[in-house]
């Protein structure tokens, strides 16, 4: 507990342009001892900017950076399964190897009859599952048969530690899972050992910059994908252009974009206006206990 605690303080003043009153750093403790990571998080990072109109985004998507190589053994009990019991033609898909954070967390949920198990750390946004994706799985869990999901082909942007995809590739749909660098090797651990052996379809892992080089990565002459998911992507950060960009690309005639987030700030809103400029846009569903809302969106084409 002290350990997470230091290292949520340590986040938290990475991310201020201010000193944390005692307050918020109360409410922050109170949190941690009795909510989630994301919770956590969330709490104590959207409480001091709703009163502060901030002047600088906190880490980028992928999180602050730390130094790279394998979890330990005792914290994460070593790669998915151990080397001897993975099928040799799954070690080419193991190219990512995780970040070395202090602490982790083994995180349960139930989605489609499945217990999953995810790998999280407070130490990065990227290795935290946030209240979006818990009410996107619902969605999809929900309306499966609706969206026909089994063989659908699915990309999902901002993956994270994985939930999401992993509750579509429960679901039967052939999913590419994709984020940025840093947070890839926690994403394939989640992603192998929560769907090996389970899914019909192994999700890829690849890496998405959101606004960058997407054509060269991902042309449109060969990738179409039936459904491209999103959740909480959208925060105080200063890439919501290249998000827009990059879902508008990755749509084609016949793509669903699904889009779940909480709405904290209001440049949330703003995003939102300027996403249904570019889609057709239909809200899907509200968790009002969450402040999470599911947008459907259709590419415009001229």
């Amino acid at each position: 507990m002290k350990i997470r605690f230091q290292k949520l303080l340590e986040m938290w003043f990475r991310t201020q342009p201010r000193r944390a009153c005692p307050a918020t750093l109360a409410l922050c403790l109170r949190f941690l001892m009795h909510g989630t990571a994301a919770a956590v998080m969330d709490a104590c990072l959207s409480s001091e900017q709703r009163s502060q109109h901030l002047q600088e985004a906190p880490c980028t998507p992928d999180g602050c950076s730390t130094p790279e190589g394998a979890p330990r053994e005792e914290d994460t009990g070593g790669p998915p399964g151990g080397s001897n019991k993975i099928e040799p033609s799954l070690h080419s898909l193991q190219q990512f190897v995780p970040t070395d954070y202090e602490s982790y967390t083994q995180e349960h949920y139930l989605f489609a009859g499945t217990k999953i198990v995810i790998q999280e750390s407070i130490e990065s946004y990227g290795a935290v599952v946030w209240p979006g994706a818990t009410a996107l799985c619902q969605y999809l869990e929900e309306h499966s048969e609706e969206l026909n999901l089994q063989d659908a082909k699915i990309l999902e942007i901002g993956a994270g530690p994985g939930l999401v995809s992993i509750v579509a590739s429960i679901l039967g749909a052939q999913v590419t899972a994709t984020d940025l660098p840093d947070v890839l090797g926690n994403l394939q651990y989640n992603l192998l050992k929560n769907t090996l052996k389970r899914t019909a379809h192994l999700p890829e892992v690849r890496e998405l910059v959101w606004g960058e080089s997407l054509e060269q990565r991902f042309p449109r002459s060969s990738f179409h994908y039936d459904y491209v998911l999103a959740s909480d992507v959208v925060y105080h950060h200063y890439f919501l252009d290249k998000l827009l960009a990059t879902m508008a690309h990755l749509c084609q005639p016949g793509t669903v974009l699904l889009w779940a987030n909480k709405f904290r700030f209001s440049t949330d809103y703003e995003f939102l206006d300027k996403f249904k400029q570019v889609f057709d846009t239909t809200l899907l569903a509200e968790f009002p206990e969450a402040s999470v809302k599911i947008f459907q969106g259709i590419l415009k084409w001229d």
